[in-house]
């Protein structure tokens, strides 16, 4: 063993500093700039090409007999809410005018996206769900090139992809004229963008390792406008313009983004990384990860503020003041966004208020209390004397069920290996949970869950990923784990395809019904 001394007093770590991983740059700078540098991808067309390919499938999935069933022509369930409210935007141009209920307590972007499908198609089941469904299968082929990246492997990027297809609570989401796939498919874009602005950062500090100049500063360099991280922001604040929990994911993604920035100042051999980090990337962060989510939410009010009869659009000088330095329009968007937040703050559960398919979020994971959108108990076309149809949100079991276990694991390789992988999977999964706790007494229901569908699938994936093992590995090795692989993905398949009928609503015998409620909570 050889210890390598320092050449100079600048090569002394302070107390409370974090020793660089490896001896200083100028030492083995090429050894430091190559592990900055995001690992090669294999072929580009045919990563594309396998991208495509499983998207196409996830959409015909999603997108198979999208405008049935409905209730007697009405919508399902919460659809009544939302796909009236795209009505009354298509009508307005933008903007929801029903102050007689003020029902409306999410921002409009996703009864906008409503709208367009109800514009292309007309006020049916198709119109209502058709912008759902393109949100569900652009977060399957979003989540391919996800985990692409994040394994530079396009069989585990096509295994992630399948598992997300064959998740019951994505499908049935995505097929459904409400908010929640648009909020999970820019929670997604948010975090493919962070994703790619990581291997971008490293890349950038590579460039300043092999130069030499990246321990000028003991902070490290600046590290130029990240259109990535941009990017990102736009797409936070318009998850926060279709519900306001996208904020949550705010504040989960501006942490980890500072923090791989930090790591990735160490890794170059930056002497204070954590220091340069806040130094350098802290206001850049708010300004990409706070200030351009606010405008962009504010962006998506475009219609409601350009209104005369919006609700509350006028309400400056009447009940509320009209003087003051806040703009008029900005202090009504105040006012009714203040309505809105009491709305939901009294919104609780109680022992008169109880919704029959309510859950609280310990019981998300493993889908314990899932919800019954649609049940018709005399219908025709199962081949019995009667007939029974429900679409029920169930996720799948295989896949849901390993929830706890997958998380243990990412926490294991986050904390044991530094597996910055396993870590981000946890921020987006943590960021769709664990807030819900804040106020368990608040009324909350299953499909809050779907935004953690995609990092669940891509968590199962990366594990999956450990069973197959390394390139490196012996043939037998490699043939048991990919045997371990397939028969855990075709259970998961198998297990979407037994529940197909009731996340579908198609006609089948009340035995048939009574089987596929495995617990008693799914009742």
């Amino acid at each position: 063993m050889s210890l390598i001394a320092p050449q100079s007093a600048d090569d002394v770590v302070d107390a409370g500093e974090v020793p660089p991983t490896s001896p200083p740059p100028g030492n083995d700078r090429e050894q430091r700039a190559r592990q900055l540098e995001p690992g090669a991808m294999s072929d580009a067309l045919r990563g594309w090409l396998i991208t495509l390919a499983v998207a196409l499938i996830g959409g015909v999935v999603r997108f198979w007999n999208l405008g049935f069933p409905t209730d007697k022509g009405t919508p399902v369930f919460d659809e009544k809410h939302y796909v009236p409210q795209g009505a009354q935007v298509l009508r307005n141009g933008g903007y929801e005018d029903n102050p007689g209920y003020e029902l409306i307590v999410h921002p409009p972007l996703g009864k906008q996206l409503i709208a367009i499908g109800e514009w292309l198609f007309g006020y049916d089941g198709v119109g209502w769900r058709f912008a759902s469904a393109v949100a569900g299968t652009l977060t399957i082929l979003l989540v391919v090139r996800i985990a692409r990246r994040m394994t530079r492997s396009d069989l585990i990027a096509a295994i992630a992809g399948v598992l997300l297809i064959a998740d019951g609570m994505s499908h049935v989401q995505s097929r459904m004229g409400m908010l929640d796939a648009f909020l999970t498919f820019f929670v997604v874009v948010a975090f493919a963008c962070l994703v790619v602005d990581r291997d971008q950062v490293r890349a950038r500090l590579a460039v300043a390792v092999r130069e030499g100049w990246v321990t000028n500063s003991p902070y490290g360099p600046w590290l130029g406008f990240r259109w990535w991280r941009f990017a990102g922001g736009i797409a936070l604040g318009l998850a926060c313009g279709v519900k306001w929990s996208g904020v949550w994911y705010i504040a989960f993604f501006g942490v980890l983004s500072v923090l791989w920035s930090a790591l990735a100042r160490r890794s170059a051999g930056v002497r204070r990384p954590w220091l340069g980090a806040f130094a350098k990337d802290l206001l850049p962060s708010l300004f990409a990860l706070l200030v351009i989510p606010m405008l962009a939410y504010l962006a998506t009010w475009w219609a409601w503020f350009a209104s005369e009869t919006a609700i509350d659009r006028h309400i400056a000088g009447t009940k509320i003041p009209e003087d003051g330095w806040i703009p008029a329009p900005l202090r009504a968007l105040w006012y009714y966004s203040g309505n809105v937040l009491e709305f939901h703050t009294k919104l609780v559960t109680s022992e008169t208020n109880r919704h029959p398919w309510e859950s609280k979020p310990w019981t998300w994971p493993m889908g314990l209390r899932p919800m019954l959108y649609y049940f018709e108990g005399s219908v025709q076309g199962c081949g019995g004397p009667s007939c029974v149809g429900a679409i029920m949100l169930i996720g799948t079991p295989a896949l849901w069920w390993l929830s706890f276990p997958m998380l243990a694991w990412a926490m294991w390789q986050s904390i044991a290996k530094l597996d910055w992988r396993y870590a981000a999977v946890l921020v987006g999964y943590g960021a769709g949970f664990l807030p819900w706790f804040i106020n368990v007494d608040r009324q909350m229901y299953y499909f809050y869950a779907m935004p953690m569908a995609p990092f669940l699938a891509l968590g199962i994936a990366l594990a999956l990923g450990e069973v197959l093992g390394k390139r490196t590995d012996g043939r037998e090795r490699r043939g048991t784990g990919l045997l371990a692989v397939a028969l855990y993905v075709g259970l998961v398949v198998a297990n979407f395809v037994w529940l197909w009928p009731i996340l579908n609503g198609i006609p089948i015998t009340p035995e048939v019904w009574d089987a596929q409620k495995w617990l008693p909570s799914w009742n």
